[in-house]
């Protein structure tokens, strides 16, 4: 499957979405990036096959964030009035945090290269984040006047806590993929020809896994975000009323005893 803006790929469970915009640098401020991305998400959310995702970018870039050159040009989403510009962030480029908030399966990904402004906000969306070597993220809206429009002053403290969201926002400074693997913004770091590798086996490790349970996790984890504990306790009761009720769980516990790989189907 293929789309102007956003290449897609599936085995095994799992979709690769590649950022198919290496002239630009994959920014992800144009309309058709939204749609693209908002409608895979949408897709993958009906499809009970599709248990994982790996998010990339082509070329050297993951994502270059805003469409600077439209920046400079005051164009497209860039463009109009104070009250236009607020309803172009709204309506525009802020449906990809909420997109990927409220993807049900696991998104992971894939950092190839630099990820700027909105491009490292859009590696944060992620549940989880593998890093090429040669991959860095830099928080630099202050550094072109500009404050993070997708999310992103939320995202970072939620990734990496207040102290370390506020120098990477405040300064707009690069964080090298050694750095974020310390401060706990990526899960590992792999050399480039070993990216896309090492996104998938994280990937299969988490497709491998009864399908309904690793999505009422990531529910459980986005919800616990806001949640109180006993509200969240109420949500857990009766999210694991409806899993021992799959034909998963049981096939999980014989495969438990039987010491063997479980058989998944979705049900």
């Amino acid at each position: 499957m293929t789309d102007t803006a956003l290449l897609v790929d599936r085995a095994d469970h799992v979709e690769t979405w590649t950022l198919n915009l290496p002239d630009s640098r994959n920014p992800i401020s144009d309309s058709a990036m939204v749609e693209a991305l908002c409608d895979r998400v949408d897709a993958v959310n009906a499809d009970p096959d599709v248990r994982a995702v790996v998010l990339t970018g082509a070329g050297t870039a993951f994502s270059a964030g805003g469409n600077v050159k439209n920046m400079v040009e005051r164009h497209g989403m860039f463009g109009g009035s104070p009250y236009e510009l607020r309803d172009g962030y709204r309506r525009g480029i802020q449906r990809i945090p909420r997109a990927l908030y409220h993807c049900e399966v696991p998104v992971i990904a894939a950092v190839n290269g630099p990820a700027v402004g909105a491009g490292c906000d859009l590696a944060v969306m992620c549940d989880l984040r593998v890093a090429s070597t040669r991959a860095f993220f830099a928080e630099s809206f202050v550094q072109l006047g500009i404050i993070p429009g997708d999310g992103g002053a939320w995202l970072l403290t939620k990734a990496i806590g207040p102290a370390r969201a506020a120098e990477m926002a405040l300064t707009g400074d690069r964080v090298t993929a050694e750095q974020a693997l310390e401060w706990g913004l990526v899960n590992q770091v792999a050399e480039p020809d070993d990216l896309l590798d090492a996104a998938r086996a994280l990937a299969g490790r988490v497709a491998k896994n009864p399908p309904h349970s690793v999505r009422m996790a990531k529910k459980l984890l986005r919800e616990s975000q806001h949640q109180s504990l006993e509200s969240l306790l109420e949500l857990s009761a009766a999210m694991q009323a409806l899993a021992h009720h799959t034909e998963d769980h049981r096939e999980a516990l014989a495969a438990f005893g039987e010491k063997r790989a479980g058989d998944y189907t979705g049900r």
